[in-house]
């Protein structure tokens, strides 16, 4: 196989892979996780007493897809004041 036959190849796959990731239902099984693993680690935070909860997601659906959580801090007195902002958000 030649190199022009492999480049042909992989741009194929990359092709198929973006088609993938970007269907409906794809997206709308990395939404679920992504909302399942926050609820678990807010758990995890809030049971060892931490001041900190995620607060945000963001789902990029690229090559590779990527998925982002924001934290806040949560106050004594319930109001949250965000202090980390995920690498996604743009001024």
């Amino acid at each position: 196989m030649s190199l022009l036959d492999k480049a042909k190849t992989l741009s194929n796959r990359v092709v198929e892979k973006t088609v993938e990731f970007s269907s409906d239902e794809m997206i709308a099984d990395t939404i679920i996780k992504a909302v399942d693993k926050q609820e678990k680690v807010n758990a995890i935070l809030k049971s060892r007493g931490s001041n900190y909860r995620i607060s945000s997601l963001n789902l990029e659906m690229g090559i590779p897809p990527s998925v982002s959580f924001g934290i806040r801090r949560v106050s004594e007195a319930g109001v949250n004041k965000e202090i980390v902002k995920t690498p996604l958000e743009r001024s």
